[in-house]
């Protein structure tokens, strides 16, 4: 398998562990091994520190103007998601990059971005349980599914809030790699997943 490469957008009040889950599960998968197929990166509009919620400042790797090909595109939540759902800028460059990625994952309320941006247009999809009515209000021809930790359509993957991206990334992981480098994954982080 070749080196894939994963592209997670971070903004201003993203919330920490909804980009962090992710990048630990990629950036450690068959690291015990010897492999790496992951190659995972931070993008953000501008080439700027971003400062997180709970005010952890961030140095993206790229912005939006120099950012490679993501094979795996994957948009956090956070508070931020209100005004960034806002740029028609950020949802043309979410559109642009999606079409060229085999996977769009979202975290959290990172979903809010992708129905914006009409990614979740006929799909299930699901997003923290404390914004699902506004949720529903932005996407409303997304079918909402808040009893899953995620909702796997194929080439688009949404999760519940926060530490659900964990199980999601491993979820991908599995798929990708097969469940025994999900589950040896899982233990190198001392995670509980099923």
């Amino acid at each position: 398998m070749n080196r894939l490469e994963v592209g997670i957008v971070v903004y201003e009040a993203v919330e920490v562990l909804d980009f962090c889950g992710p990048f630990e599960v990629f950036s450690v998968t068959g690291r015990r091994g010897g492999l790496q197929p992951f190659n995972v990166y931070t993008v953000a509009q501008e080439a700027r520190p971003v400062s997180t919620r709970g005010a952890l400042s961030i140095n993206p790797h790229y912005s939006f103007d120099d950012c490679p090909r993501a094979e795996i595109l994957l948009i956090p939540g956070g508070r931020g998601t209100r005004t960034e759902l806002h740029k028609q800028e950020v949802l043309d460059w979410v559109n642009r990059s999606a079409v060229d990625a085999d996977l769009v994952l979202s975290v959290c309320t990172g979903s809010l971005i992708l129905g914006q941006a009409g990614l979740l247009d006929g799909l299930t999809a699901t997003t923290h349980h404390l914004a699902l009515e506004e949720f529903e209000k932005i996407a409303p021809r997304t079918k909402i599914d808040a009893s899953q930790r995620f909702v796997d359509n194929g080439k688009i993957v949404t999760s519940a809030g926060i530490s659900a991206g964990i199980d999601m990334s491993l979820h991908i992981v599995a798929r990708l790699l097969g469940k025994q480098c999900a589950v040896e994954t899982a233990s190198y982080m001392e995670y509980d997943w099923e």
